[in-house]
């Protein structure tokens, strides 16, 4: 697996510095963390490289009621992580292959997360990152990080105050069986990634 351990361009000297995401960012309703997302960076550190990534795509589970959200089943072993505090890692595995990295945010109860759809490779890392599976097999995650906390050291975001991607959005992806919910705007892209127009 290749390591991209290239500086950001706003970590070298006389740019402005990225700052990591604290608590904060991720203790507000998942449509709005959905949004915010989207130009932000993923870093995973692993041993002495790292992988960095910018989000071009998410989508909003909007907790309980959103019958597209695993926590529409109630409290189980697998979702027990999205009743907890935000800014923790929710992984879980479909089709017994992929791996799907999730946000967990909002009040600690309320059961929100946000899937990270997609990414835009930075520094000279050459990856596929297009499809919430492919991206967490590029960045390393697996089930074992589920239940990581996302403010510390090894996997976390970092903001880019100069990024103002262009939003759209549009209907979530794969969730048929969710009745009503199922045409819930609650998907967000940069309308300017070349990579989702393909």
């Amino acid at each position: 697996m290749p390591r991209n351990s290239a500086l950001s361009e706003a970590s070298k000297p006389g740019r402005t510095r990225h700052r990591k995401l604290r608590r904060a960012f991720f203790a507000r309703p998942a449509i709005d963390v959905a949004q915010d997302l989207i130009g932000k960076i993923l870093v995973h550190r692993l041993g002495d490289g790292e992988f960095r990534g910018r989000i071009v795509e998410t989508e909003a589970y909007v907790g309980p009621h959103d019958l597209a959200s695993h926590s529409s089943k109630g409290r189980t072993k697998r979702t027990e992580i999205m009743f907890g505090p935000p800014g923790y890692a929710y992984v879980y595995l479909i089709y017994g292959m992929y791996d799907m990295l999730n946000v967990v945010v909002g009040k600690k109860g309320d059961a929100q997360a946000v899937l990270l759809r997609g990414a835009e490779p930075l520094g000279d890392w050459d990856a596929h990152i297009i499809g919430p599976g492919r991206l967490a097999r590029a960045f390393g995650v697996t089930r074992a990080h589920n239940g990581v906390d996302l403010t510390q050291n090894d996997l976390f975001f970092l903001d880019d105050p100069r990024d103002r991607p262009k939003l759209r959005r549009t209907k979530r992806i794969g969730v048929d069986y969710a009745g009503e919910w199922k045409d819930a705007l609650l998907r967000f892209v940069d309308a300017d990634c070349a990579a989702l127009r393909r």
